[in-house]
């Protein structure tokens, strides 16, 4: 089963949700304020896709970061913060059997799912 991790009241979460829903695509939900991620599980996406693609340096939690951690951000670093702020994980990570997919656009989630 394919499952989708985010927060429920990002815009982009609800669009990748709702075109999942609109193909019919069987998926969980994982809200990961409510349900935190583990340390294996964010080294496994950083495996998949990388931690510096993962990490969202746009982020609102990221700006009151100190400088220093900023400046010396590496990949055990980013996995803690990450484990730490999940807003600082860019959304949604969609994890298929065999693959891990960040971010949504329509074309993206089709040619993942034909």
């Amino acid at each position: 089963m394919v499952k989708i991790y985010g927060i429920p009241n990002c815009d982009t979460v609800r669009k990748a949700v709702k075109w999942l829903e609109a193909e019919g695509i069987e998926h969980e939900f994982i809200d990961y304020r409510k349900n935190p991620l583990d340390r294996s599980t964010l080294e496994a996406w950083d495996q998949a896709i990388g931690w510096e693609k993962l990490l969202n340096k746009r982020s609102t939690a990221w700006r009151p970061l100190d400088q220093h951690v900023k400046d010396n951000i590496d990949r055990e670093s980013a996995i803690d913060l990450m484990k730490d702020k999940v807003t600082l994980i860019k959304r949604p990570v969609l994890v298929t059997d065999s693959e891990v997919h960040l971010s949504f656009k329509p074309e993206q989630y089709q040619s993942i799912f034909s």
